[in-house]
This record gives C-alpha cells, structure tokens and sequence, in this order.
C-alpha cells in the first residue's frame, strides 16, 4: 500500500512546483538587430534544359530542309 505523504510536504511541493515552473517558463522575444537573411540557393538547371528543348524544337519544326529527319523503318 502506498504511503501518503503530510499535508505540509505535499504543499510545500506543490510551491516548489509551481515556483520553478514560473522561473523556467519565461519566454523573452526580441526583435533581431540584423535584417534576417533568408539564403536560396537552388538549381534552376532543369527549367533552363526544357526551355532550350523547346526553343530547338521550334527551330527544327520552322527549317524542317536544315534538320532532316530519319527515316523510319516500315
């Protein structure tokens, strides 16, 4: 069976509790001195290739007697 602890402990307990939580909850916000940098470094390659592939397409489709097409087998 479990023992019961005094009532003069089980409040002091709970002081010490709720002290410590008010101690080490305090939450401070303060604006930074510095502007914050957000750094974005992406790689746009693939956007760059379809627009490349695209532009040599309409190219080949505007001189179709520059660019000949294979044949294809029948």
């Amino acid at each position: 069976m479990p023992q019961m602890i005094p009532a003069p402990r089980l409040l002091a307990l709970a002081a010490l509790a709720t002290l410590s939580c008010a101690i080490g909850g305090c939450v401070s916000v303060k604006a930074p001195d510095k502007p914050i940098d957000i750094n974005l470094n992406v790689t746009i390659r693939q956007e760059v290739l379809v627009r490349l592939e695209r532009d040599v397409e309409t190219l080949i489709n505007q001189n179709p007697e520059a660019f000949p097409q294979p044949q294809q087998p029948r």
